[in-house]
């Protein structure tokens, strides 16, 4: 009896032993896990990050999203860029601020490429020229019939100065040959309220941002900017199509600090990616317009280094730089 005891407490001792010596991986990193959104709740990147929230709760203790709205994005990434480099706090941004924000500001606080770490390729998508109340047109040719015969006086609202909408609207002014007037926001919600007020006549931004105030009719989306129609509103047809010669996508992605451990960094990236390639979730980004990828990251670090070549001379075309 004394030596079958034994033996069953040595089984258990090292059963026990053997699993305080499995990886830390193999547990979630540190809960909770904080999301920063740079934008207001209620806009493209703040349903984005509560969609993936919802598809990471059984990887994590629990996920939060956390709003730190202005200037386009950065202060999000500041308050990232000095988070710890434990795996607690990540960012979840459209790919403006790292791909258009070095060419467009003398100045930035962050440096794109060195300052964080790539986590994954969320969804890529693309943008829509919408028509509030006060503007009075259905169409890009009664857009641009009014801008051309009163230049600088239609005016256009964005998320934010520097932001992807704040270019897709002077491009398109440029390559449909009307001057437009930018009118920032901190956010796309902010921007819809000024719409529908009628304090703005456009808006250029995610088509999530609208689709809904389309469908009710309290607003007209009256272009997509990407290369085939959205199926969010199908019926509406692309620049090209209307004789705008001009065509955008971009992406939302996930970073975390500089500094991250690369198992960490990876276990990050596959419960993300895991989870936005979810059926249920994948239906969902489908629903909302989105094109879900969820990447490695070396596939984002990729396509953040493309895009920062790309966009380099359009940036520069345009003659915008900002303090």
């Amino acid at each position: 009896m004394q030596r079958r005891t034994f033996t069953a407490a040595s089984a258990l001792a090292l059963a026990a032993t053997a699993a305080l010596a499995l990886p830390a991986l193999a547990q979630p990193p540190a809960p909770p896990l904080k999301i920063v959104v740079g934008f207001p709740p209620g806009g493209s990147a703040d349903l984005l990050a509560r969609l993936l929230a919802e598809g990471l709760k059984n990887d994590f203790s629990s996920v939060i999203v956390e709003n730190k709205p202005g200037a386009g994005g950065r202060i999000a990434l500041g308050l990232v860029k000095r988070a710890p480099a434990d795996g607690q706090t990540v960012v979840l941004l459209p790919s403006g601020p790292m791909v258009l924000f070095p060419h467009v500001y003398k100045k930035l606080d962050y440096d794109a490429v060195t300052d964080f770490t790539p986590i994954s390729l969320l969804a890529h998508f693309q943008f829509s020229v919408v028509a509030g109340p006060a503007a009075g047109v259905k169409n890009v040719a009664e857009m641009l019939a009014k801008a051309k015969a009163a230049p600088g006086q239609a005016t256009y609202g964005t998320p934010g100065q520097g932001t992807l909408p704040h270019f897709m609207g002077v491009l398109f002014g440029q390559r449909a040959g009307a001057e437009l007037t930018h009118v920032p926001f901190q956010g796309g919600g902010p921007a819809n309220t000024a719409l529908l007020g009628g304090h703005i006549h456009y808006k250029f931004d995610v088509v999530t941002e609208t689709a809904e105030l389309h469908r009710a009719g309290k607003v007209r989306i009256i272009a997509v900017t990407g290369p085939q129609r959205d199926p969010q509103v199908p019926e509406v047809p692309t620049l090209k199509e209307q004789g705008v010669d001009m065509e955008a996508t971009a992406w939302f992605a996930m970073y975390g600090p500089a500094g991250l451990k690369p198992e960490l960094r990876d276990w990050l990236s596959a419960a993300v990616a895991k989870a936005v390639r979810t059926p249920a979730l994948k239906a969902k980004l489908i629903e909302q317009g989105y094109d879900p990828v969820g990447s490695t990251p070396a596939e984002l670090a990729a396509a953040q280094a493309a895009d920062l070549k790309r966009w380099e001379g359009p940036i520069k075309a345009t003659g915008i730089q900002l303090d």
